[in-house]
This record gives structure tokens, C-alpha cells and sequence, in this order.
């Protein structure tokens, strides 16, 4: 439990607290557990773009949660650059569209 409320203070902190204040528990819940944060933000790019960023770019795509929901699994190289994305397999189907679901809701 400890570990848990450090994150959740320490994303409070740095910003990411505005980004969760509508989500459920379950989403911050997954989000986190996913490990996205790990290269992710919300609004600045880390290792990753930022999520508001792919969710400009990926906008007028009408499979936008697909596309995301395979890059999230399979990993993917050269869409944002150097860095790849490594693959995430072992998140379940229904997580990763949830995944790719709320990422997609960070537009600006």
C-alpha cells in the first residue's frame, strides 16, 4: 500500500493529478499499474511523447483505439522517433482498449 500512495503522491505532484481528477479509480488504477507513466505524461514528453500529443495525432483516424491498443501489445519503432516503444503483451485485450481508450481521451 505504501508504494502505491508514494506514486500516487508523487503524480499529484508533478502534475499528473489534474489529468486523473475525472478518471475512475479503476483507469488511475490501470494506468498506473501499466507502467505507461513510466515513459509517458500527460502534457511533456519523457522517453515518450505526450499522451495529449498522440491524441492530436491520432484525431481524425477513425480506428485511433485500435491502432493504439496494437502499438501498446506489439511495441512499435519509429513513429515518434529514435526510441522505440517496447511490447506489452502480457496487458489483457480488454485493458489495452481501455488503455488506448483513455489515452485517446487526453485531447488538448
Amino acid at each position: 500500500m505504501k508504494p502505491r500512495f508514494f506514486l500516487t503522491s508523487l503524480m499529484l505532484l508533478s502534475g499528473f493529478g489534474h489529468a486523473f481528477a475525472q478518471d475512475s479509480a479503476e483507469i488511475v488504477e490501470l494506468v498506473q499499474a501499466s507502467g505507461c507513466l513510466s515513459c509517458h505524461s500527460v502534457k511533456e514528453k519523457i522517453v515518450g511523447p505526450a499522451l495529449q500529443d498522440v491524441a492530436t495525432k491520432y484525431a481524425g483516424n477513425v480506428d485511433a483505439v485500435g491502432s493504439l491498443t496494437q502499438s501498446i501489445k506489439y511495441g512499435s519503432r519509429g513513429k515518434w522517433g529514435r526510441m522505440a516503444m517496447p511490447p506489452h503483451s502480457s496487458i489483457s485485450a480488454e485493458d489495452l482498449t481501455t488503455l488506448a481508450t483513455w489515452v485517446m481521451s487526453h485531447k488538448p
